[in-house]
């Protein structure tokens, strides 16, 4: 293996500053990472990280290794690299194979040097790595004791697999703990994904008609933090049940095919292929911006707006201007990729501290664990979701009641009556 592949390794110290500043910032992990020095619980552990190369990602990888792991950390996208971080990582020891703008051979190239740590542990964010090891790593495959997933996309790929007996050891699902799920995907993802779109456009929200494809936890984060900077909210959604919760939080809900008339901007946070296509670009309004934030370049068909364009033109960072035939310009962010990592910093590390403390003791979990589970995908034990949000309420300062024997005893019966 390469010890390290980044963009510039002199890009260290500026990284590890900020690695310093953010640590203060998540107390949780920081908690753990004392826990895990002493106990030194991952010793001799192979750990490969395929996440987002972020500063907050870095106290995470700086967490297991203080816990005996060895870690080789790749990109789980090539567009989120924040390359002082992965300079300042290698410079640390850690085995780093990243760096902003991979192509695509370049970002499997990286992902397969970082496989070479030969992983007893993975974890992954969209499930590229585990893919990894299915198809072209195969002789892997017997050392892997179980893997960990952060992202809804990723938790679809591992569950098709699972149900067709094709996964071949046990994955956790950190991204559906309440800890990771209520607060990354809704305020996270509300928050950088605004952050990331502003930050390329220094488009004012208000006043402006904002669809929203996708009413998940991740979709309801971006639409309550349009709405709260005046945006008029509309929500595309194939789910029943989510369509009429939209309804009931007070937005507007149609097809894309309806709001394509009407939107000025369009985010897309789905999971799923193809959500904006050419029919719908048909339909839109001059000056429309187009931004993703859903784990995959999938989610706005960049094909149909090639093809159906006439010029294109990068206009500044992170914007591409599509004239099309009769003149509209449509503006698509980041190429159509993830956009609070692309054009942002990603998620603020105060809800990355409760994610990656859900990811560091589930690591741990794995370790211990492993021989009783069986090649499935797990949720999150309730005890380790529960003792991180005991952590970050320990953190904050803030008391919590306590259960009575009494009470404990009523809910656990059923003779108690009118």
């Amino acid at each position: 293996m390469k010890e390290y592949i980044v963009k510039d390794i002199n890009l260290a110290e500026g990284g590890k500053k900020r690695i310093e500043w953010v640590s203060g910032r998540m107390p949780v992990l920081g908690m753990i990472r004392a826990r895990y020095e002493r106990e030194k619980p991952l010793q001799g552990v192979t750990v490969m990280a395929c996440l987002h190369v972020t500063v907050e990602t870095a106290n995470l990888i700086l967490t297991l290794r203080a816990g005996g792991a060895e870690v080789a950390l790749t990109a789980a996208n090539p567009l989120s690299t924040q390359d002082d971080i992965a300079a300042a990582l290698a410079s640390l020891g850690i085995r780093t194979y990243a760096f902003r703008g991979e192509n695509e051979a370049e970002y499997y190239a990286c992902m397969d040097e970082a496989l070479g740590i030969e992983p007893a542990v993975v974890l992954d964010d969209g499930g590229d790595a585990v893919t990894m090891i299915h198809t072209k790593r195969k002789e892997l495959m017997k050392n892997v004791k179980g893997a960990s997933e952060e992202t809804t996309t990723g938790v679809i790929r591992h569950h098709a697999r699972a149900k067709e007996k094709q996964l071949g050891f046990p994955v956790i699902s950190v991204n559906d703990a309440e800890t990771k799920m209520m607060f990354d995907n809704r305020y996270g993802t509300g928050q950088s994904t605004i952050h990331g779109i502003m930050n390329a456009t220094n488009l004012l929200l208000a006043g402006r008609v904002v669809v929203v494809a996708g009413y998940g936890w991740c979709g309801r984060g971006v639409a309550l933090r349009a709405k709260g900077l005046g945006s008029s909210v509309v929500v595309v959604e194939t789910n029943p049940r989510k369509a009429l919760e939209a309804v009931m939080d007070g937005y507007r809900v149609m097809p894309m095919s309806e709001a394509a008339k009407i939107g000025d901007l369009f985010i897309t946070a789905t999971g799923d292929i193809s959500v904006i296509i050419g029919k719908h670009v048909e339909l839109m309004k001059d000056g429309v911006i187009l931004a993703n934030t859903g784990h995959f370049n999938v989610e706005i068909n960049v094909n149909d707006l090639e093809e159906m364009a006439v010029s294109k033109n990068e206009v500044k960072d992170n914007v591409v201007e599509y004239r099309l035939k009769d003149g509209r310009k449509l503006y698509l962010l980041s190429e159509g990729r993830i956009v609070n990592l692309a054009a942002a910093y990603g998620h603020p590390p105060e809800v990355m501290d409760m994610s990656f403390a859900n990811q560091a003791l589930c690591v741990r979990y794995i370790v211990e664990n492993h021989e009783k589970l069986r090649k499935e995908v797990y949720p999150v034990p309730k005890e380790i979701d529960e003792e991180v949000a005991r952590l970050k309420l320990k953190s904050m300062g803030v008391e919590i009641e306590e259960l009575t024997e009494e009470q404990k005893k009523y809910l656990g019966s059923w003779d108690f009556g009118t």
